[in-house]
């Protein structure tokens, strides 16, 4: 009864790196994160983030919404960001509400789509995943430019 065991040991689990062809990591509606999150596979996203988020590839539905940057490779846009967006691929979905700044390689809107900022095409991934401080800063430059056009 209590002697050896015939049953032979677990076998030690490891997590498994996700990829852009396994299951998304999924944020619910009515979830809310506060704080950055980093992810090397796919997220849908129908809650709401509020912080930087970093992935390979994001779909934002109709219910979700992000307040802070959003970088990946791929994002599809169906909901409310509020920040910048850096990606290869951007596609606005008809009910995409964006308030901030678009850098990307192709970029995809539907009709009825929202965006309050500035749209950048760049040549490639490395640049579309540039640091927003260089963006402000052009921002910034032009306005110093046009504060001395004036005097």
């Amino acid at each position: 009864m209590f002697g050896k065991s015939n049953s032979k040991p677990v076998a030690e689990t490891r997590p498994v790196k996700a990829t852009s062809s396994n299951v998304p990591s999924i944020i619910a509606q009515g979830f809310s994160v506060k704080g950055n999150i980093a992810c090397d596979g796919d997220i849908q996203l129908d809650g709401t983030v509020e912080g930087a988020l970093h992935t390979y590839s994001l779909t934002i539905g109709v219910s979700g919404e992000v307040r802070g940057e959003v970088t990946a490779k791929r994002v599809r846009v169906l909901g409310k960001v509020v920040g910048p967006i850096r990606a290869s691929a951007v596609e606005l979905g008809r009910t995409a509400r964006v308030t901030g700044d678009i850098r990307y390689e192709t970029l995809t809107v539907e009709p009825e789509a929202q965006v309050d900022g500035h749209l950048q095409r760049v040549d490639d991934a490395a640049a579309a995943e540039a640091s927003v401080p260089a963006a402000l800063a052009l921002v910034h430059d032009v306005a110093k430019v046009s504060e001395s056009a004036k005097k």
